[in-house]
């Protein structure tokens, strides 16, 4: 595989999650039993942005009544790419936004319609990421991981680096 320049692993950061769209949003460090939950996320990479949808009186956005430091975990659906985003998440009413992604898909988690007064979006500044490559077709994945075995040496099947955003 060809290591990628920051800047080139930066923007394929962004591309792979436009194209995933899902993925698991979470607070980090505030209450211990608030889990991370699917979220379809909204990528601005030239603002370095993500946002999400969301209602006021869900435990996520109760939670945020200040920015707090969050988390958004995406996974390629092919597995040749998974990453960890770090940031500051706050909820904000952006009614253009609302507008811009506003879809069928959306409109089917929000019955009551972008009027709803519960509809909110949450927004994830992004500050850094850690990601994960693994572009191995499956024979050479499984030659790397009879030679780990065979040599009691980790499988070099692709490469993990942190970003700053």
């Amino acid at each position: 595989m060809t290591p990628y320049t920051e800047a080139e692993l930066e923007v394929r950061l962004w591309k792979e999650m436009e194209k995933a769209r899902f993925g698991m949003l979470g607070l980090v460090g505030r209450t211990p039993t608030q889990h991370f939950q699917p979220m379809t996320a909204f990528c601005e990479a030239d603002r370095g942005e993500i946002w999400f949808f969301g209602r006021t009186d869900t435990g996520l956005a109760r939670t945020l009544a200040e920015p707090a430091e969050a988390m958004f975990v995406v996974q390629a659906k092919d597995q040749a790419f998974q990453a960890c985003v770090r940031g500051r998440l706050a909820q904000q009413v952006d009614a253009e936004r609302m507008k811009r992604y506003w879809s069928p898909v959306v409109a089917a988690w929000y019955p009551e319609g972008r009027d709803d007064p519960r509809l909110t979006m949450l927004c994830l500044e992004a500050a850094d990421a850690h990601v994960w490559l693994s572009e191995t077709n499956p024979v050479a994945f499984g030659l790397q991981i009879a030679r780990a075995n065979m040599t009691g040496r980790a499988p070099d099947v692709g490469e993990s680096r942190s970003l700053d955003l």
